[in-house]
């Protein structure tokens, strides 16, 4: 059951309709936005993606799944390029 703050949420962005794009795609397009939560970093976001997979893939080689999750972490503050508040 989803809390009445995501209903709109997911009304507006639950059926993928404003923008489809690959997960590579994505982490391109989070390369063009400025993290509020750390601007003063001067390398892409995707490589904080890229470089948080590998880290977990070091620590947890046997936990495939973990090295996806190290990668996608982000990419949901693709939003804020859409206007949502970051």
């Amino acid at each position: 059951v989803l809390t009445a703050p995501v209903r709109p949420q997911s009304a507006e962005y639950g059926g993928c309709s404003l923008r489809r794009m690959s997960v590579m795609e994505a982490l391109e397009l989070l390369d063009q936005l400025v993290d509020e939560s750390d601007p003063d970093v001067d390398f892409p976001n995707s490589f904080h993606a890229y470089q948080t997979a590998e880290g977990i893939r070091r620590a947890h080689p046997d936990k495939d799944w973990f090295h996806l999750v190290g990668l996608l972490h982000d990419l949901g503050k693709v939003l804020a390029l859409f206007g949502e508040p970051q």
